[in-house]
């Protein structure tokens, strides 16, 4: 390939509309340029990237023995009103009537359309088990577009589905996508962590998110470096940090206080002049259409998954300030779980054991003293907190550290989500009609290559892996139009080529300075420089990712990058 001939539009200043790295410098590189909101075009270096990085899943999906399909991004709705998803993803799905008034949507996954297929297809258990993949563009109507290509509307994902007669046979399908993963991720060139996650509105009994610790990214995750603990915020558990002060001792009974115009738990600890810790924050929720009270430490915050669990619920809201009101006889700020009837109190675990503690009075401008959970009032305790800063781990005490990261993968047990809701059985071994058992397993295309860029990436561009870059080696005579050099650079361009390297030759007529931070801004790994010692026969090699430079005989760099090539692959 040569650099003059082809579209590879470099900016030399990051666009005001870029936020995050990732974003800047894939349109900086020439990789991207934005259509409309959330909305993207790839470019050639893109496409070259995304297409190694889906050939890598390829070859790793594959060797687990599953089998591409290519299925339709346009579904008829009745599909996903047989699971009932069709409801549940409310505004995220994109849904559209044909011509003759039928409803359709854009699938955002395909769980209930390889469903269908399995349903109509797969009789018996000697045909189980099936692993079956697809590398397919998918939607989502997301309300806020940002971050480049870390939310959008329209996406690759590699997504696969496993079917397996019993338990026993979906973790084994589990534990073949987790290993094929983390095998895809490491050609990938990627560092991340894998997680305890949420199913969220996929279902099932468990999942975990492979997540790249980045600023870019929206979701927290809770490791421990010396357990390897590590878990998503909204499921991991700790041992929370100690109250900042021992509760009063003795068998006290609650005691009102006036506190006028303390509504915050921090407004109240300074009246009170009592630590956050020994405050019981109340509140009010509406779950399923009924009224929960969730107690918790005054310094923690409520794990909606957690509460959703506890609770059994489909949905839940904060209660209005008219239904706080009917139900507890005050205002927020003032509301707490001593003399409450009717109302199902349940508190975080954190309170189990406390004794004299602050609560509202449930009277405006009120608090109440001494007040001791399980005795003044009835509670059922669960997990309900996120973890914090200063918690550690529950088992072994060991340090807990929260990251901000980015999601590039999650694998789930579905279990009978979707064989109960659409009929999906076959014939066991004794001729019965059993259900069929289910996992599902999802890649973002786009989100590995954001990820290897905010990984690797500093003030010159982009330091992209050998087995995704766009082109694995550069060869750049300083002046172009020097016969010698350019006759040179050809040379050893040609040798590269027959070596399998992957490589582009910068004919232009430009500075050398210009080539260069061009070179180093798309990310091409190995830059062969043809200069002025090449009359001594020798070139210049220059590593992008370590910046690295040294002196190379002509005759021998080809087969010098070559091997250099080889060994970052493997």
């Amino acid at each position: 390939m040569l650099w003059s001939k082809l579209f590879i539009p470099t900016l030399r200043e990051s666009p005001a509309e870029a936020e995050v790295v990732s974003h800047q410098l894939l349109l900086r590189a020439g990789y991207i340029r934005q259509l409309g909101a959330g909305i993207y075009n790839y470019l050639y270096l893109a496409q070259r990237s995304l297409l190694k990085i889906q050939q890598i899943v390829r070859e790793e999906m594959d060797a687990i023995g599953a089998q591409e399909f290519l299925l339709p991004a346009l579904n008829p709705a009745e599909v996903w009103q047989e699971s009932g998803r069709y409801e549940a993803m409310g505004d995220n799905m994109f849904r559209l009537k044909d011509r003759f008034g039928r409803q359709l949507c854009l699938g955002m996954t395909h769980e209930e359309v390889m469903t269908v297929i399995a349903r109509g297809e797969v009789r018996s258990y000697k045909q189980l088990p099936q692993i079956w993949y697809q590398i397919q563009t998918k939607f989502r109507d997301e309300p806020r577009p940002k971050s480049g290509l870390l939310r959008v509307r329209q996406f690759i994902m590699k997504d696969s589905y496993s079917f397996d007669l019993a338990p026993a046979g979906l973790d084994e399908s589990y534990e073949k996508h987790r290993a094929a993963y983390c095998r895809i991720f490491d050609r990938c060139g990627l560092q991340y962590v894998a997680v305890e996650a949420h199913s969220g509105a996929m279902g099932g009994s468990q999942s975990q998110e492979f997540m790249v610790a980045t600023e870019a990214g929206e979701d927290y995750v809770v490791v421990c470096k010396e357990t390897g603990y590590a878990a998503n915020l909204e499921k991991a558990v700790s041992r929370p940090a100690p109250p900042a002060a021992p509760d009063p001792e003795g068998d006290l009974s609650p005691q009102e206080v006036h506190t006028p115009g303390q509504k915050s738990i921090e407004e109240v600890s300074a009246f009170l002049q009592v630590p956050a810790t020994s405050i019981i924050k109340s509140l009010v929720l509406i779950a399923d259409g009924k009224p929960v009270v969730a107690l918790m430490r005054g310094d923690h915050q409520l794990s909606e998954t957690k509460f959703q669990s506890a609770v059994g619920c489909s949905e839940f809201r904060p209660a209005y300030p008219e239904e706080m009101r009917s139900l507890m006889g005050a205002e927020a700020g003032s509301l707490g779980p001593v003399g409450l009837s009717g109302v199902p109190v349940i508190g975080d675990r954190s309170l189990e054991g406390r004794r004299n503690m602050v609560a509202g009075a449930n009277k405006d401008d009120y608090h109440l003293l001494n007040v001791t959970p399980g005795e003044d009032f009835e509670v059922a305790f669960h997990d309900l907190r996120q973890v914090t800063a200063g918690d550690t781990e529950l088992e072994t005490g060991a340090a807990l550290q929260i990251l901000k990261t980015m999601e590039i993968g999650h694998i789930f047990k579905l279990g009978y989500k979707y064989s109960h809701s659409m009929g999906l059985n076959v014939l066991d071994q004794n001729g019965v009609e059993t259900p069929v058992i289910m996992g599902s397993y999802g890649i973002g295309i786009e989100r590995v290559l954001c990820g290897v860029v905010e990984l690797y990436s500093d003030a010159n561009g982009i330091s992209m892996p050998v087995s995704i870059a766009p082109f694995e080696a550069v060869v750049t005579p300083v002046k172009a139009s020097d016969p010698a050099l350019a006759a040179a650079g050809q040379q050893v361009y040609e040798e590269l080529k027959k070596l399998g390297v992957d490589v582009l030759f910068d004919d232009r007529d430009l500075s050398p300075g210009v080539k260069f931070k061009d070179a180093d801004l798309v990310g091409i790994p190995y830059r062969v420089v043809i200069g002025k010692k090449l009359p001594q026969g020798i070139v210049e090699l220059a590593e992008r990712r370590s910046g690295a430079k040294s002196e190379v005989p002509l005759a021998e760099v080809a087969s010098l990058v070559a091997a250099k090539v080889r060994a970052a692959k493997q």
